[in-house]
């Protein structure tokens, strides 16, 4: 990886005049501002249909795109639908949240009418498209057509003939179905097409793509529905254990996700064929990949089903690099960062240092006056992708204002004043001292080159209400910004150098 920079910056905060960001103008816009200012990655998260709390690490498939991305302008230009249809949804919307329940219940009806009026079945390229992932797509339709005619529930709430995929019933459901999952397999061709062309366009202009990974799946979705073989459940699809982080110094409680867990024994038996399948999908989306928790394939927390908190769980052995290399022996070489952050041992750390994958540093943990941080710029090599925060922080904005005195001290000391100069001012000597180390990738959240406060932070992790729903204002990334941003990518060396000058 070349020495660089980039941004932070998840598709449904790009603004839009119709509630959540999405494949449009602005998200063009969005890709001609990083490269105008010497930006060479965007990060844009998991973008998967999201469900209960909003949040894209909980999706309904793994492999599936999130509906709401997809550009209503673009529907219009296609036909499918009226300015005034769209109008209609836009009145109701806020520029600086995404209010999910206004949009879960009026974006779709507006998609169902552009499906409609399509007449999609008589299209090639869609027809194509729904042949060449019929491995995932047939699946997820059909979960999700259930799931509506079943009011929204989960599968494990469904009669036990659906809820265990008899034959006979997955027949039946399809066929009294067959409108709604043509539906659903509408919406994936749409943003599979709209975000592939928008991909080209950020790599012409010089922009790579980083996205994540979840490394679990939730237990509400067309992945589990599918594959129970794969995860650790009993005879009735309940979890038998799920995924969490251990109480820390940031939750006495720990981390309760409640993802169901992987039998890893099966993954192994078949050559880890569906984690094979779900890393070459991810690689079509985007062009390098952060792993989520990456220490789980050392380790991973795994808590009995039903607890309230993840106090009583235990650590229990994961599968090292064995999905890595099966992937690698199906798919050649990938671009990977790991997702490293937290407690680790000496094996998840011999782990990461045997991948070769750079990890992660965060600025915001690197001035703890109560020890020495290894998150401390000196301290890093090369091989490893620095942040001042990630989305699930404080904008660093407001985490200068949360600071524990004795923490600023050594933050101020660290960056060369005695003197608290202001949270602004602060903000942007911390972005320098992220793309002045000598980590080889530095990624800025757009929140913190923008100095907002924590109206704009993206998730407060174990929390549900007020995550995922910051909207930058339209015209926020302005020519000034631009300029300063360029200025300070090119003082801290990480513009690519024309050919001419290499």
């Amino acid at each position: 990886m070349k020495r660089a920079c980039g941004v932070l910056m998840p598709v449904a905060s790009l603004p839009s005049e119709y509630g959540i960001g999405c494949f449009d103008e602005a998200a063009y816009e969005f890709v001609d501002r990083l490269a105008e200012a010497g930006q060479s990655y965007w990060q844009v998260l998991p973008m998967g249909p999201t469900g209960y709390g909003d949040s894209p690490y909980q999706s309904f498939s793994t492999f599936a795109g999130n509906p709401y991305f997809i550009s209503l302008r673009a529907l219009i230009k296609k036909g499918y639908l009226t300015a005034d249809e769209c109008a209609e949804i836009a009145s109701g919307t806020n520029d600086q949240i995404i209010k999910y329940d206004f949009i879960y219940d009026r974006r779709f009806k507006l998609l169902r009418k552009a499906f409609e009026k399509s007449a999609i079945e008589t299209d090639q390229g869609f027809a194509d498209f729904v042949r060449d992932n019929e491995e995932w797509l047939s699946d997820y339709a059909l979960y999700m057509a259930i799931k509506d005619d079943h009011d929204g529930k989960s599968y494990l709430e469904w009669e036990e003939d659906i809820k265990t995929r008899k034959p006979d019933q997955m027949v039946a459901y399809r066929n009294k179905l067959i409108n709604d999952v043509t539906f659903y397999q509408f919406l994936q061709y749409e943003f599979y097409t709209q975000w592939g062309e928008l991909k080209e366009y950020a790599n012409q202009k010089g922009i790579r793509i980083i996205g994540d990974i979840p490394i679990y799946v939730a237990l509400d979705s067309a992945d589990t529905w599918a594959h129970p073989e794969l995860f650790k459940l009993d005879e009735d699809r309940n979890p038998i254990a799920v995924a969490g982080c251990p109480p820390d110094a940031f939750s006495e409680d720990g981390q309760l996700w409640g993802n169901p867990l992987y039998d890893w024994d099966a993954h192994r038996e078949d050559g880890f064929e569906w984690w094979v399948s779900r890393i070459k999908k991810i690689y079509e989306l985007f062009d390098v990949v952060r792993i989520d928790h990456f220490r789980g394939f050392d380790e991973y927390y795994s808590i009995p089903y039903g607890e309230r908190t993840a106090r009583n769980g235990e650590w229990l052995p994961g599968p090292g690099l064995d999905v890595f290399r099966a992937a690698k022996r199906n798919l050649g070489d990938f671009d990977v960062i790991a997702e490293d952050l937290g407690f680790l041992t000496d094996s998840v750390i011999e782990m990461r240092e045997n991948s070769g994958f750079p990890g992660m540093k965060i600025l915001q943990f690197a001035f703890d006056s109560r020890e020495e941080s290894d998150y401390l710029p000196y301290k890093y090599d090369r091989n490893c992708v620095v942040y001042t925060g990630t989305h699930d922080n404080s904008t660093t904005y407001a985490w200068i204002g949360e600071m524990s005195a004795p923490d600023k001290k050594k933050m101020l000391e660290y960056v060369g004043t005695s003197v608290f100069t202001g949270r602004k001012k602060l903000t942007w000597k911390l972005i320098g001292l992220a793309l002045a180390s000598v980590a080889d990738l530095c990624i800025i959240p757009m929140q913190d080159y923008l100095c907002l406060d924590n109206l704009a932070r993206i998730n407060t992790p174990s929390t549900l209400g007020f995550n995922w729903q910051w909207r930058m204002k339209k015209n926020a990334f302005s020519e000034k910004l631009t300029k300063r941003m360029l200025e300070v990518a090119k003082l801290y060396g990480r513009i690519p150098l024309p050919e001419s000058e290499k």
